[in-house]
């Protein structure tokens, strides 16, 4: 979204006028919030291109080297399981290592050989633990949404239950619309009131005041920058860029962006933005309120496409201005786990090193601490 440099649209006091109205404020406050926003998608769209290339290049590799690497212990640690010399509570820790690490290793690649060494050392089965997790899923989301969602439906994609719920809140929302037109077409027939018709007439007239407001300052800017009538080949392409400005904010309803393009090509001046008239202003205001909320909808847009896309957190502080600080504490992080898994191996490799370390072991945090790595 790179944006020119444009000029500033706000109301300012005079020396006749020191103090603005109270529509004014509005406009000034509302002109603001709209910049501030603006702000934040263009620093949401410096920042994203080099987060995914230092993502790729960096972060990705150490993650994988620490899943081969976990992959490769949780191999050694079942062979080490069936060593003489091992008392049974020796035993009972390696197997818990096992499921914990081998139960993520299956999740991240689908490893039918992970899958195996978790059901020898869980005394369970993989996938009716899935399944059972899948139905339980299932079963909150029948709770959540107030519908069941059929027999027929494959439990173990996440996907397809995602899906499914999809459809079914489409669906209900498409009876609740049927019913709500069946419920306004019944309104619509019995008479209406003095007040109902006031009320729609007036709705109708500030629907098309607003219309008419963005309507008259795109046909000025048309009429000015038309590029058709140009014969001087640079003045035409000046002129046609100029209008795809203008046809754009027009058809996005963008009443600041046409203003500053007024602004941009002196067709207006500070006067007369600092005389608009409150008629005039109330209905500029509705539209840059609506402006405000399309914004906000377009950066929440931006930030859960982001989370989305890099498996992050929804509940954790977020900005462009910290999301490359994020990602290099990560990547220190991964770094700081392969050393660990490395120390692991060496540690597990004879009998003797191996009782040392879980005896070490039981002095972590938690066992997920061996190679711990976000997939």
């Amino acid at each position: 979204m790179a944006r020119t440099h444009v000029k500033t649209v706000s109301v300012a006091a005079g020396h006749d006028r020191p103090a603005l109205s109270k529509g004014q404020r509005a406009f000034n406050a509302l002109i603001k919030q709209i910049e501030n926003r603006r702000s934040q998608l263009a620093a949401w769209e410096i920042a994203i291109p080099p987060y995914q290339r230092k993502y790729a290049s960096e972060l990705v590799p150490l993650v994988e080297d620490a899943v081969d690497l976990r992959i490769k212990l949780v191999h050694c640690l079942d062979r080490a399981s069936d060593q003489k010399g091992l008392t049974r509570s020796e035993r009972r820790t390696i197997a818990s290592v096992i499921v914990d690490l081998a139960g993520e290793l299956v999740a991240a690649r689908d490893d039918a050989q992970m899958k195996v060494i978790y059901n020898k050392h869980s005394e369970s089965d993989y996938d009716a633990e899935e399944a059972a997790e899948m139905d339980g899923l299932k079963s909150v989301f029948e709770d959540m949404l107030g519908f069941e969602l059929g027999d027929d439906l494959d439990l173990n994609s996440p996907e397809e239950v995602l899906e499914r719920a999809r459809a079914q809140v489409r669906e209900r929302q498409a009876q609740d619309d049927a019913e709500r037109q069946a419920r306004e077409e019944r309104r619509g027939k019995r008479k209406k009131s003095a007040k109902q018709l006031a009320r729609e007439a007036q709705q109708l007239a500030d629907e098309q005041q607003l219309r008419q407001s963005i309507r008259e300052i795109y046909r000025k800017l048309a009429s000015a920058i038309h590029p058709d009538r140009e014969t001087d080949p640079q003045e035409h392409a000046r002129k046609t860029a100029l209008m795809q400005r203008a046809n754009q904010a027009y058809e996005k309803n963008n009443l600041l962006q046409l203003l500053e393009l007024q602004l941009e090509l002196e067709h207006i001046d500070q006067s007369a933005i600092n005389n608009i008239s409150e008629h005039r202003l109330k209905h500029y205001n509705k539209i840059l309120k609506e402006q405000v909320i399309d914004l906000d909808h377009e950066i929440l847009r931006v930030e859960v496409g982001f989370r989305a896309q890099f498996g992050l957190d929804p509940f954790d502080d977020l900005s462009p201005q910290t999301i490359i600080r994020d990602l290099a504490v990560e990547i220190v992080s991964a770094r700081r786990t392969i050393r660990a898994l490395k120390k692991d191996l060496l540690a597990i490799e004879d009998i003797k090193t191996l009782k040392a370390w879980l005896k070490a072991l039981r002095h972590r945090p938690q066992l997920a601490d061996i190679g711990e790595l976000p997939f």
